[in-house]
């Protein structure tokens, strides 16, 4: 389970950067559109990345929930700081796209837990 937290605090810091240098152009509050396209986008892709990586790190289909929660620990306890301190963190950022920030973790942390589910629905 270290080496999943350990992936999870990888992705994050990685995510963050990428956000951080220009990705907060996606966090657009007015665009009601292309913010649920966003949210789609993460689940999606984290719902196809986490397992993948719990089977690459060698989790069976009964340990890869837990793993998928080592993945998600690292957004789930430090973006809530992220959104706190957002006009901090990402500088560039319109100040009211927080809270969308905020969502696209939660769309991501829900598409982890749904890929690991589908995937464990397959194998059963």
């Amino acid at each position: 389970m270290q080496r999943a937290l350990l992936d999870g605090l990888a992705l994050w810091l990685v995510g963050t950067i990428a956000i951080r240098l220009g990705g907060y152009r996606l966090l657009d509050p007015a665009a009601v559109g292309r913010t649920l396209l966003l949210y789609a986008a993460g689940f999606a892709a984290m719902a196809l990345l986490v397992p993948r990586i719990c089977a690459s790190l060698g989790f069976r289909r009964t340990d890869a929930f837990a793993a998928a929660a080592a993945l998600m620990l690292p957004t789930l306890v430090l973006d809530p700081f992220s959104c706190l301190f957002f006009t901090k963190i990402f500088p560039g950022a319109d100040p009211e796209a927080a809270g969308i920030f905020g969502g696209w973790m939660l769309a991501f942390c829900g598409g982890a837990v749904a890929g690991v589910w589908a995937r464990s629905g397959r194998e059963a």
